[in-house]
């Protein structure tokens, strides 16, 4: 909740752009309504624990028997932390924050802040509510699936780039899911290396859509020609995000779907993932082709600004530990066991 204060401010930083000023009241007025959601859950949890303790580790001592309270508790809390996270069906702020905010901070909002999200949620239902892990898990199932599809299905139409990642990472949530859905130290592993992927191909992906003058997908026509350097570090960003092998996308979700197959249950929803990401590859290639098999237009793609020598080296590191955790994910999980 601290972190999302100066979000609110930021995404309306933009004062003269009307879109800015609709995404931050729209991302304001639907940010404080989850969070008293979030609030009511704590509200129920409290109530409904025998310890009467507000420090996760003791939640669980005094659950025993799930009462109705407990239970009504925990899906508040699943429902406003899915809000935090954008899963749907409660992604329906993310498209217009993310595409109205100046897109600087759209790269932070995607990334940083979702996979702390992501964290919050895990370590919240790992400590707390793993015990009673059969009640809640139904629900975490359907939320996966309609964030899968929808994240993926709404991406095919969209013909802004930026608005087509604000739908890819709602339908990357869906995978993150597959975390809070399995539990146990694989499902820990699949985060922290998900984390970290995401957050490069998204962060390195932005960086260069700052650079560029038009953000629909003609937009990128040409670009592999007239910047050799961008496009190929858009190529490797986004083939990462579909999740092509030796990039560290594949990776995670190879990590992801594993914990989830180990859990033994719902084997269904792990096709259904292999499936979006099918769909998903549909959506990025189109970006893709724009850069390498379309003839650029007469004038520059990019910004009158020079692309400098240290901007380049940044994206050329960046794809370096994306291949790098893509070909060797131990070097990752074992710096940090470390």
């Amino acid at each position: 909740e601290i972190m999302s204060i100066p979000l609110y401010i930021l995404t309306g930083s933009d004062k003269r752009n009307l879109k800015s000023n609709e995404a931050a009241l729209k991302y304001l007025l639907l940010g404080s309504f989850s969070t008293g959601i979030l609030l009511l859950g704590i509200t129920f949890i409290y109530g409904g624990n025998a310890n009467g303790s507000f420090y996760i580790d003791r939640i669980q001592i005094g659950m025993g028997k799930l009462s109705v309270m407990m239970a009504i508790g925990i899906v508040l809390l699943m429902i406003a932390l899915s809000f935090k996270v954008s899963a749907a069906p409660f992604h329906f702020w993310a498209p217009d924050v993310y595409d109205g905010a100046p897109t600087v901070f759209t790269s932070f909002m995607l990334s940083i802040i979702k996979v702390a999200g992501f964290v919050a949620f895990l370590r919240l239902f790992d400590t707390s509510f793993n015990n009673v892990q059969q009640q809640w898990q139904n629900l975490i199932a359907l939320i996966i699936l309609a964030t899968l599809v929808i994240g993926n299905i709404t991406a095919v139409f969209q013909q802004s780039v930026k608005r087509m990642m604000a739908y890819s990472s709602i339908a990357q949530a869906g995978f993150m899911l597959f975390a809070i859905f399995a539990l146990g130290q694989p499902a820990k592993e699949g985060l922290i290396l998900y984390a970290a992927a995401y957050c490069l191909a998204s962060i390195g992906f932005f960086a260069i859509l700052l650079k560029m003058k038009d953000y629909t997908i003609d937009g990128f026509n040409g670009l592999g020609k007239e910047q050799p350097v961008l496009g190929f570090v858009a190529t490797v960003c986004l083939l990462s995000l579909t999740g092509i092998p030796l990039t560290a996308g594949f990776s995670a979700k190879f990590y992801m779907l594993l914990a989830a197959v180990n859990s033994g249950k719902f084997l269904w929803l792990v096709i259904v993932a292999v499936l979006m990401a099918a769909v998903s590859a549909y959506y990025y290639f189109r970006v893709i082709q724009a850069i390498y098999f379309k003839p650029a237009p007469g004038e520059p793609i990019v910004e009158n600004e020079e692309i400098t020598t240290g901007f380049k080296f940044w994206l050329i590191v960046t794809v370096a530990l994306i291949i790098l955790f893509g070909a060797y994910p131990e070097a990752l999980l074992g710096w940090l066991y470390f």
